[in-house]
């Protein structure tokens, strides 16, 4: 596979791989695409470890490095996920919750590597692009939600 002109990398402590075999796991239009191994030793590991990892999350490619313990994670970058309904919104939330993840606020969550998810039901971002008292009411429900509640945001839209 090559290479695409943009690639949005992902910094791991040591976990790369398997967070890209989780992801392909988990999301549709995702892959592990291919595992380099390091040429030699390197500050955070050894020849022959895993390097990087050529992964697509969603239809996004993507490298993973394994570059060690010395920079985290933020909320300053997230994968944004698009639901069409609420089993759908579940299925995400659970699997990276439910697999050393924690929970946040407003349909965030992290996963047991660090990495922030927004699980973001289509009905929200609708709500929003609405604007006026829709997306107000749309808005506020969900400021007192962790993952997101479909049914109460469609009715928060009605008003």
């Amino acid at each position: 596979m090559a290479i695409a002109k943009n690639t949005i990398c992902v910094w791991y402590d040591k976990d790369a791989e398997a967070a890209a075999r989780f992801y392909a796991k988990t999301f549709p239009d995702s892959a592990v695409h291919a595992v380099h191994k390091a040429p030699s030793d390197y500050p955070s590991g050894k020849k022959g470890d895993v390097l990087t990892v050529q992964f697509t999350v969603a239809g996004i490619p993507c490298i993973g490095l394994n570059g060690g313990p010395m920079f985290k994670h933020s909320e300053a970058f997230s994968f944004q996920i698009a639901t069409d309904d609420q089993a759908e919104t579940d299925r995400y939330w659970n699997a990276i919750v439910g697999n050393g993840g924690a929970e946040s606020a407003c349909g965030w969550c992290k996963d047991k590597w660090g990495v922030n998810w927004q699980i973001t039901p289509r009905v929200l971002t609708e709500a929003m692009a609405a604007g006026g008292d829709e997306a107000r009411r749309a808005f506020d429900a969900m400021m007192d939600m962790k993952k997101i509640d479909v049914a109460a945001i469609e009715a928060a839209r009605r008003g």
